[in-house]
């Protein structure tokens, strides 16, 4: 059996008459992206200046030479290149939500992204109730000193999958309630991304300041969207879980932002009897938040469309979303201290771009080869020829 994270690998540990037999047979090899693809192809500008800092192209297929950009961690010159970078990201991000989606973000704002599959365990809600707990401040205290902030949460649900659907519906209420409120303007704001896709993640990730990878303790296996963040130079706020544990060991914990319960105190609360309502009476804007979700106040026109939300946060809430918000809200603040601060910030994006070399592809097939299937690796003599299907597309030709 072969998990492709640390923590899945421990869990199958649990199966113990067998891993009493086989020992050698539980182990785990972490998952990888491919750079060519999420570096390479998608931010040519970031790709442009990791080759001439480290004079060759080698890094391209052996991806741990990005730690030599650690060297530069005290250079300002580079990190202000960096940082420009990612400003171009985003403005061209920008650009094209303007022209094909008729939205106008703002380019000088955190860039606060949570794309994936819509499923309960990753916590879309989360970055939602954030959203609504701001707007909340922001309607308290108009003049409020913040961190513009465009939060931008995309996915897809399955078709049969009804309380994915209403996080959906949700998350497109308060954002058209935040978006048409004066209040928010320049400072706050929701989008949801439809459709999204991989030519859309293309976009998106070089463009993000913020990603988001927030599941519940103990519910992700090995997903890999964090690791196309990092590569990319956004900071990870996260949760101990997948294989974000396996990122915060490369990237060190003062280089995130890490919140939540650990596994083991997850498996005491579901153990003891967790009780979301706990935590919602004594956290104030926690409880305003779900009671305007109940009470249909960013959707109006029909106010119960969220009770089934409501009534599975407060009595079930298995994903515990209602007791890791508190600590959410802090990381988030952390988050915003940080980037007020250009020098810390751009350290930290340095930081995690020199520490993704393991999260390759090609580690992970090298391991596989040697460790699992027990192959050698063969020298493939003969290139890829184009023919009328990738005849125009320059990645597939013999020649490239």
């Amino acid at each position: 059996m072969e998990p492709s994270s640390t923590l899945w690998k421990e869990y199958l540990r649990s199966f113990k008459d067998f891993a009493d037999l086989w020992p050698s047979k539980f182990t785990n090899k972490t998952n990888g992206i491919s750079p060519r693809r999420w570096l390479l192809v998608c931010n040519p500008g970031l790709t442009d200046l990791i080759r001439t800092t480290i004079q060759s192209d080698d890094w391209v297929k052996n991806l741990i030479m990005l730690n030599r950009l650690k060297e530069k961690l005290n250079d300002a010159n580079f990190r202000n290149r960096l940082i420009l970078i990612k400003q171009d990201n985003k403005n061209r991000f920008v650009a094209y939500m303007q022209q094909h989606r008729n939205i106008q973000l703002n380019p000088s704002s955190i860039f606060d992204v949570h794309v994936k599959r819509v499923l309960e365990y990753k916590r879309p809600l989360l970055p939602c109730l954030y959203a609504i707990t701001m707007y909340n401040r922001l309607k308290t205290n108009p003049e409020m000193k913040m961190c513009p902030r465009t939060i931008i949460i995309g996915g897809k649900a399955a078709p049969g999958y009804h309380m994915a659907k209403m996080i959906i519906k949700l998350i497109n209420s308060v954002a058209r309630m935040i978006d048409f409120d004066p209040i928010t303007t320049g400072k706050l704001k929701l989008i949801f991304l439809r459709n999204y896709r991989v030519s859309l993640a293309e976009r998106i990730i070089p463009a993000t300041d913020l990603s988001e990878q927030i599941p519940c303790v103990g519910t992700e296996a090995s997903g890999t969207g964090n690791m196309k963040f990092m590569l990319n130079g956004a900071l990870t706020i996260g949760t101990m879980d997948g294989s974000n544990i396996e990122i915060f060991q490369e990237v060190g914990h003062s280089n995130a932002f890490v919140f939540g319960r650990t596994i083991e105190e997850v498996n005491y609360l579901r153990k003891t009897g967790y009780n979301p309502m706990r935590y919602v009476s004594s956290n104030p804007e926690l409880r305003l938040c779900l009671d305007q979700i109940r009470d249909g106040y960013y959707c109006p026109n029909e106010p119960d469309l969220f009770k089934d939300l409501y009534n599975k946060l407060v009595t079930e809430d298995k994903f515990m979303v209602c007791a890791d918000y508190g600590d959410y809200m802090r990381a988030q603040a952390e988050v915003e201290s940080a980037y007020k601060d250009e020098v810390k910030w751009s350290k930290m994006v340095l930081m995690n771009i020199a520490a993704a070399g393991k999260f390759s592809s090609d580690r992970t097939v090298r391991e596989y080869a040697r460790d699992i299937w027990r192959v050698n690796p063969v020298i493939v003599k003969e290139s890829i020829k184009c023919n009328s299907e990738n005849n125009n597309n320059p990645r597939f030709c013999s020649n490239n």
